[in-house]
C-alpha cells in the first residue's frame, strides 16, 4: 500500500511538473512574440534578462533553504551551458522570423532527433509505438512546411538550428544529473550564470547595447515590465524543464510538447 501511494505521489508530482511547464511555455511563447512585434527588444538581449533572472531566481531558492548548493566542476557544465545558449537564442530567432503556428509546430521535431541522439550515441531503444508516431510528427512538419503561405526561409534555418540544439541540450541535462548527482535546481544553480556570462561576452558583437535598440536603451516602463515578467516566466519554464527530465527523460517531456502542438 505505501509503495502504491508513494508512486501516485510521484505520478502527481510529475503530472503538475508538467502541467505548469506547459502554462509557462504557452505563456512565454506569445509575451516573447508580443515584445518583438510591440517594442521591437533585441533577441540575444532578452535572452540574457531570461538566464539572469533565472540565476537570481535560483539565489533567492537558495537563501530559502529550498534546496542546498552543491560545488561543481566547470569543466563538466561547459557544453551544457552553452548548449544553452543556443538552445534559448535559436529558439527566439525562430520565433520571430516565423509565425507562432509554425514555431510551435517545428519544435515538434524536437522528439524524432532526440530519439535518433539517444539511439546513435547513448545506445537507448525505444518501442515501435514511440517510433511510428515519429511518422505523423515529421510529415505535419513537412507539410506545414510546404504549404506555409508566409514561409521564411530564415526563419526555418533559425528552427532547424533550435532543433538540433534543443535536442542536444535536452539529452546533456539527462545524463548531467544522473553524472553528476545533482536535482535540477543545483544543476541549473551553476549553469545558469556561466550561460549568462557568455552571451554578455556575445551579446556586444550582434546587438547594440546603448541608444536606441540597446538592452540600456530608453525603452518605456511597459516595455522593461514585459521584459522582466518574461524572465520570470523562462524562470518557470527552464527550472520545470530541468525537473521533467530529471525526474522522468527528455522523450517523456517532448511527448508533453507534442501533446501541446496537437491540440
Amino acid at each position: 500500500m505505501a509503495s502504491l501511494t508513494d508512486r501516485v505521489r510521484g505520478n502527481g508530482r510529475i503530472a503538475a511538473g508538467l502541467l505548469l511547464n506547459l502554462l509557462a511555455s504557452i505563456c512565454i511563447v506569445f509575451l516573447n512574440k508580443w515584445i518583438y512585434v510591440r517594442y521591437g527588444f533585441p533577441n540575444m538581449s532578452l535572452t540574457l534578462v531570461h538566464f539572469v533572472v533565472t540565476w537570481l531566481g535560483l539565489y533567492v531558492c537558495q537563501k530559502l533553504d529550498i534546496f542546498a548548493p552543491k560545488s561543481l566542476p566547470p569543466s563538466k557544465l561547459l557544453l551544457l551551458a552553452l548548449s544553452f545558449c543556443g538552445f534559448v537564442v535559436f529558439t527566439n530567432l525562430s520565433l520571430q522570423n516565423n509565425t507562432i503556428g509554425t514555431y510551435q509546430l517545428a519544435k515538434a521535431m524536437t522528439t524524432p532527433v532526440i530519439i535518433v541522439i539517444q539511439t546513435l550515441c547513448y545506445k537507448k531503444t525505444f518501442s515501435i509505438k514511440i517510433q511510428l508516431t515519429l511518422i505523423p510528427i515529421t510529415l505535419g512538419v513537412i507539410l506545414n512546411s510546404y504549404y506555409d503561405v508566409k514561409f521564411n526561409f530564415l526563419g526555418m534555418v533559425f528552427a532547424a538550428l533550435g532543433v538540433l540544439v534543443t535536442s542536444l541540450y535536452q539529452v546533456w541535462v539527462g545524463a548531467k544529473q544522473h553524472e553528476l548527482q545533482v536535482n535540477s535546481m543545483q544543476l541549473l544553480y551553476y549553469q545558469a550564470p556561466m550561460s549568462s556570462a557568455m552571451l554578455l561576452v556575445a551579446v556586444p558583437f550582434f546587438e547594440p547595447v546603448f541608444g536606441e535598440g540597446g538592452i540600456f536603451g530608453p525603452w518605456s516602463v511597459s516595455a522593461l515590465l514585459m521584459v522582466l515578467l518574461s524572465g520570470v516566466i523562462a524562470f518557470m519554464v527552464n527550472l520545470s524543464i530541468y525537473w521533467i527530465i530529471g525526474n522522468t527523460s527528455p522523450v517523456t517531456y517532448l511527448q508533453r510538447y507534442v501533446e501541446f502542438e496537437l491540440l
